[in-house]
């Protein structure tokens, strides 16, 4: 048995503002017809003449035409194309006088719904009416159905692919502003929520101002209809659409650009409505007539609500207690230039972020509450990328911290290690010092006594051994003294590096004109570099590398150069000789306490060399000169001046 047909009421056939027209040159036909028609519940006009009727344009929302072949000013089958292709969702029935199975069929391939020849019964007229109105009802619906379901795949898909990338990346600012972005040409495109423009607006990192952060959108209906063209016909998808759009985001000449670099709130201006938005978190919808309203409510709630109240005052309908007056910023109205936007909240279980705002400014549509569901899903989205970049940046600077933090440790333990380490050589010197010393002397006194006593040249010759050795020992004995010393308190004070430097070369001025050693310093465009540190350590630093290059040309004199010179960041001080150097293979072991060389002695004096200098920051490196001899730069920081020296 089949189904019995369901039928739409004839008033709920018709669209609102939807009309049948009648266009019959016989108003003995078109005036009953309508009356007709009126009284099952349709909306009717007639016509007389076919050009009257596409003279009126996009003033007529024709649902249904009963158009009637032969017209006094142009024939029904010429009219019935200009018809369809002016109104491709209205349905037309053919009218005529005469019954032609070829002009009928001519007129279905034109595009007509049916064809009814006169006279008819004004209830078959009724009968096909109805059933054409109604095959056009679904398939309109059938369409917009569509449509919808593009547009929730759209949303979906687009929703998707945001987590799938906050799920699959650490979110770093590029990233972060590439989903911020992807989120506003979500709000603004023909596929999402078509919003004409979108605005991102942050709270900065004080806290302290709600600042806008990035927009887009057209510049008005000419630059609109560039973009949608272009969309449409190179069919993006919506990842495409994000990167295309990418340059415009940085477009500083654009006007949404221009806009969102001047919007700047203080967080102190709590009844502005960006900010009541933020820190309630409640969307809120704001217009002309109803500004300030949150859109939770429906929209039927909104009606009468603020009418008559003078812009930019808006009313704050609340879901418990009376209506309640809510400023909207005239300078926020001035800005935008448009009489109705949303703005919805961004923001985390601690914490609110700022806001989006979108608007219609091109068409000048209301906003769609239906949508904002959508939008508040959007916002949640790009909130949760905003928390996921901030806490992933949180985490960076504490691993940071926290490296920073080990590396010191490290650097301590290892230069306590090295303390202790020489702490415990410099006690043991310190004993060695006091226990030899006395000894040493008291041997080296009564050798030199004897050869003065002795009768015979070869006890002369044993007793200048003995003489000689305990000299030797007795320098020993000062080096280890003087390694002792760089542990004793430190006593900074302004001093002239190059005075110092000069002093410091007279105390050997002697041995060098005993060995024929040429010396000369160089303080250059330096001179009266004044630095704060330890007169004694300093001097004994400087008296050992001295030292150390005349030991190196004691076989025949030679030429001992101290050049001073000061770059952007370190001072430095250059102690050249023409000696016979060090091998290349020693000198990285040079600076270890008790290595030695033939011609540098006991070692601990580079050991004491490179402890004053990290006292200070500095540091010293050995190299071999081309023309023979050592070249030792020592390197102290700036830090180390006094004042403007």
């Amino acid at each position: 048995m089949p189904e019995p047909e369901i039928s739409l009421p004839t008033a709920d056939l018709l669209y609102p503002g939807e009309k049948v027209y009648i266009i019959d040159d016989d108003p003995g036909i078109r005036a009953p017809l309508r009356v007709f028609l009126e009284e099952h519940g349709l909306s009717v006009e007639e016509v007389g003449r076919g050009q009257d009727f596409l003279a009126a344009g996009d003033n007529n929302k024709a649902a249904l035409v009963l158009l009637d072949i032969g017209l006094p000013d142009v024939d029904g089958k010429t009219l019935l194309p200009q018809i369809v292709k002016s109104y491709p969702d209205a349905a037309v029935i053919m009218l005529t006088g005469v019954a032609d199975l070829k002009i009928a069929i001519e007129c279905i391939r034109e595009g007509a719904e049916d064809y009814l020849s006169k006279p008819v019964q004004f209830d078959e007229i009724l009968l096909v009416v109805k059933k054409a109105l109604e095959r056009r009802r679904l398939i309109i619906d059938n369409r917009r159905y569509h449509e919808d379901l593009v547009k929730a795949h759209f949303r979906i898909n687009m929703l998707h692919q945001l987590s799938v990338k906050m799920n699959t990346a650490y979110l770093s600012t590029v990233e972060v502003d590439e989903i911020l972005q992807a989120v506003l040409v979500g709000v603004t495109a023909n596929e999402g929520l078509r919003f004409n423009r979108a605005f991102l607006a942050m709270f900065d990192e004080e806290n302290r101002y709600l600042r806008g952060r990035m927009a887009i959108g057209p510049d008005g209906w000419e630059d609109a209809g560039r973009i949608w063209t272009e969309l449409r016909d190179k069919s993006l998808g919506f990842m495409d659409i994000v990167h295309g759009f990418r340059g415009s985001f940085n477009d500083a000449n654009s006007k949404v650009n221009r806009i969102v670099a001047t919007l700047r709130i203080s967080v102190d201006d709590q009844e502005n409505i960006l900010i009541k938005a933020a820190r309630e978190r409640r969307s809120i919808l704001v217009s002309r007539k109803n500004a300030g309203v949150p859109v939770s409510m429906e929209r039927r709630s909104f009606e009468g609500v603020g009418g008559e109240q003078d812009w930019p005052k808006a009313v704050e309908r609340r879901e418990h207690g009376d209506p309640q007056l809510l400023p909207v910023p005239t300078a926020l109205i001035d800005l935008l230039q448009v009489d109705e936007f949303v703005v919805v909240p961004l923001f985390s279980s601690s914490r609110s972020f700022g806001v989006i705002i979108a608007d219609n400014f091109v068409t000048g549509e209301p906003v769609d509450v239906s949508v904002l569901n959508t939008l508040e899903l959007f916002a949640s989205q790009a909130s949760l990328a905003i928390e996921q970049s901030r806490l992933y940046q949180d985490q960076v600077k504490k691993i940071a911290e926290l490296e920073a933090l080990t590396e010191e440790l490290d650097k301590s333990k290892n230069l306590l290690v090295e303390f202790e380490r020489l702490s415990a050589l410099g006690q043991m010197a310190a004993q060695l010092v006091h226990s030899i010393r006395n000894p040493i002397t008291s041997i080296g006194g009564m050798a030199r006594i004897l050869a003065r006593k002795s009768a015979t040249e070869e006890q002369k010759k044993f007793l200048e051994v003995i003489s000689r050795e305990t000299s030797r020992l007795d320098k020993i004995l000062e080096d280890l003294n003087s390694f002792t010393d760089q542990f004793s308190e430190i006593n900074p004070e302004p001093l002239d590096l190059c005075e110092l430097l000069h002093k410091t070369l007279i105390l050997v001025q002697p041995e060098m004109v005993s060995q024929k050693i040429v010396w000369n310093i160089e303080c250059g465009e330096t001179p009266g570099l004044r630095i704060i540190g330890d007169r004694q350590h300093l001097r004994q630093m400087f008296l050992q590398l001295v030292k150390n290059a005349i030991e190196a040309m004691s076989d025949g004199g030679g030429r001992l150069e101290v050049a001073v010179r000061r770059d952007d960041e370190w001072i430095r001080i250059a102690v050249r000789d023409t000696g016979i150097g060090m091998p290349e293979d020693t000198l990285d072991k040079a600076k270890d306490p008790f290595f030695t060389t033939k011609t540098y002695g006991t070692g601990m004096g580079l050991t004491m060399v490179e402890n004053v200098l990290k006292a200070y920051g500095g540091h010293f490196e050995m190299h071999r000169r081309e023309a023979g001899g050592l070249e030792v730069l020592v390197s102290l920081p700036t830090a180390v001046l006094a004042g403007d020296g």
